[in-house]
């Protein structure tokens, strides 16, 4: 039997074991080496998870005081709805402990927590070829049928 699983918010002492989820997430997504982020928006990141005038939040998988995976959301406004709408951000598994059911706990997780805020809609966005996890979208969540279109400066 898996050991149990705890999802929790984010603490200060988590740093050290967050920070490798951290980057293994943006090297998922090809921020790494010359790409990396700046650890300027690292530190602000994390430092926006304990400002309470921030939107933003994390949570974490806990097994055996061991970080297992991670999850960043935020609130937002909206001009078509009254109650907030809650952005999944970030997902993370550690590459150890992946179909253990971690990413759809810790999506349960940021579901909890958007439904006590008084959320109306827990939304998120993947890569096309990330098929892996969308399985796994699939059987939690409902494919929106929006495209995304961005513009970088």
């Amino acid at each position: 039997m898996p050991n149990p699983i705890t999802i929790r918010p984010v603490t200060r002492r988590d740093f050290d074991q967050w920070l490798p989820l951290w980057d293994g997430y943006n090297a998922f997504y090809g921020r790494s080496g010359e790409t990396a982020l700046p650890d300027e928006i690292t530190r602000m990141t994390w430092s926006r998870f304990f400002d309470a005038y921030e939107p933003v939040h994390a949570l974490v998988a806990e097994s055996e005081g061991r970080l297992l995976g991670l999850v960043h959301y935020l609130f937002h406004r909206s001009t078509t709805a009254i109650a907030p709408n809650c952005y999944l951000q970030d997902l993370f598994t550690s590459e150890a402990s992946r179909g253990e059911g971690i990413g759809g706990a810790l999506i349960n997780g940021v579901y909890d927590r958007a439904e006590a805020a008084g959320s109306g809609r827990v939304y998120w966005l993947t890569h096309e070829t990330n098929h892996t996890a969308m399985k796994l979208y699939d059987k939690i969540g409902e494919r929106s049928g929006f495209v995304v279109y961005r513009k970088l400066f």
